[in-house]
């Protein structure tokens, strides 16, 4: 099936949905990954591109072979892991291998407008029990020459038959260690690059943590030392954020940073964002232009 939206191409095959744009591949999401239990199986997009083609996101790095392009991760749901790898407990006082690994499975194609990608999800423990149901929706919008945005919508509902607590490495007692969420890892050669925030620039480890209506990160292409730019922008709140730099790049909003969110059984909890992929550095009014540009663009869905 093909949808096409200005320029914009979407191209869904068994296991793929193929984003396009001017012959230019900007997303390749992953429904279906094949994915060992250890990571946490879960659909994310990379390759991830800039208008130009300039890769931005990195797959299964070495360090943390469960970090994969852009993916909803999630490390302390309950007694479960849906993030990947060892799961950090208050228990043990760091991250121990526990037999609760979860996966995000793709369930069906649900309806949707030009431009925009919908599925359902289900969530399931380790030992194959549904813990969410999850209707995800992901709207892409070309900003102009240079930019280009996906918004990453996400209703999850608990199915589990009991009460949730969602939370991270720092609610189990792990200081400023509170990832978790809609989650990037960019390319090798982008560690040591630059982090704005609505409120100005600034150290990565010292803004992890801290509360911006939006986050970017601009980093530098081996080869011709070219630069791009990574932007996360809720749509809903100012929550805290996870970043690196200087070890390697992400960037996240990090709902579950350092306070527990109960969800109950049958109640749903629903996240918004908005990722700009841009060709180029960007200075805060750039950044800030794009993030309302994408809102603009997003909301006219």
């Amino acid at each position: 099936m093909i949808e096409t939206f200005s320029q914009t191409l979407i191209e869904e095959q068994d296991d793929v949905v193929r984003i396009l744009a001017d012959d230019v591949e900007l997303a390749h999401y992953e429904l279906r990954p094949d994915t060992v239990q250890y990571e946490s199986p879960k659909p994310y997009v990379h390759p991830l591109r800039t208008r130009s083609g300039r890769l931005v996101s990195l797959f299964r790095p070495h360090d943390h072979v469960w970090h994969k392009g852009i993916s909803l991760a999630l490390p302390n749901v309950g007694p479960h892991n849906f993030w990947g790898g060892p799961t950090y407990t208050r228990r043990a006082g760091w991250y121990e291998q526990l037999p609760n690994n979860g996966a995000q499975e793709h369930a069906s194609r649900l309806p949707a407008t030009d431009g925009v990608y919908a599925h359902a999800l289900d969530w399931r423990a380790e030992n194959g029990s549904l813990v969410f149901s999850e209707e995800r929706r992901l709207t892409v919008s070309l900003l102009d020459d240079d930019a280009w945005s996906l918004r990453w919508e996400t209703a999850l509902r608990n199915v589990s038959g009991e009460a949730i607590r969602m939370g991270s490495p720092t609610t189990e007692g792990r200081e400023n260690a509170g990832y978790g969420g809609v989650f990037w890892r960019g390319p090798r050669s982008f560690s040591g690059g630059d982090v704005l925030t609505a409120d100005g620039a600034g150290d990565a480890e010292d803004l992890r943590g801290t509360r911006h209506a939006w986050m970017g990160f601009v980093g530098q292409h081996d080869g011709d030392g070219a630069t791009s730019t990574v932007i996360m922008a809720d749509l809903d709140q100012t929550p805290k954020w996870f970043v690196r730099s200087n070890i390697f790049a992400c960037l996240g909003p990090a709902p579950f940073f350092d306070e527990e969110v109960p969800v109950g059984v049958g109640e749903t909890y629903a996240m918004r964002y908005d990722v700009v992929i841009a060709d180029g550095a960007s200075d805060a009014d750039r950044a800030a232009a794009l993030v309302a540009s994408a809102r603009t663009a997003g909301d006219l869905r």
